[in-house]
């Protein structure tokens, strides 16, 4: 079974079991000096070219990912005793794929995301408040457009690890690794 059949059937499992946001991820991410960071975001595309992701290209994340545009993710469905570790090499999407995702977003969603200049500091709630109802005014009962700073990325995997817990930490670990346009797949020690 290929690395994306048997995380879906991981990630259905764990929305069937009543996991909260199953689609959470850990992103760690690097800055040009190796400076290590991490984070949780939502996966928001999925297929055979990777996990997508979407957000402010001018935050901690977007700016580490311009200067080292490699990152792993991490999927912790701990309750049924499984994880799915990612590592690989990060695109951003085309400009087409946000503006779609955009239009998907609640008005509140967007109102923040376009408002918010996030990883910055700011004085206080009050500041990002005026913020998001300066732009609610500027745009009263339209839509509100996708800013330029903002928008997705994919991550192309390279390593794929699927981890299944086991009774006397008897693990199963399998992983998928890109090669020679293939996929090696090999069995682990836990």
């Amino acid at each position: 079974m290929s690395w994306l059949e048997e995380f879906r059937r991981w990630h259905d499992m764990a929305r069937a079991a009543g996991i909260a946001e199953p689609e959470a991820m850990v992103l760690a991410t690097a800055d040009a000096q190796g400076r290590p960071s991490a984070r949780t975001v939502l996966l928001r595309g999925l297929d055979e070219r990777g996990f997508v992701f979407f957000t402010n290209y001018e935050s901690r994340k977007g700016t580490e990912l311009a200067a080292n545009p490699h990152a792993a993710l991490v999927f912790g469905w701990y309750a049924i005793q499984r994880q799915v570790t990612v590592a690989g090499t990060v695109r951003r999407v085309s400009a087409q794929e946000s503006d779609a995702y955009w239009e998907t977003r609640a008005r509140g969603s967007r109102l923040a995301s376009a408002a918010s200049p996030q990883s910055r500091v700011i004085a206080d709630r009050a500041e990002l408040d005026l913020l998001v109802a300066e732009l609610d005014r500027r745009h009263p009962g339209e839509d509100v457009p996708r800013p330029e700073h903002w928008g997705g990325f994919r991550l192309e995997p390279t390593r794929v690890e699927l981890w299944r817990g086991r009774e006397h930490r008897m693990h199963d670990r399998i992983r998928h690794t890109r090669a020679d346009g293939g996929w090696v797949i090999e069995r682990l020690a836990p």
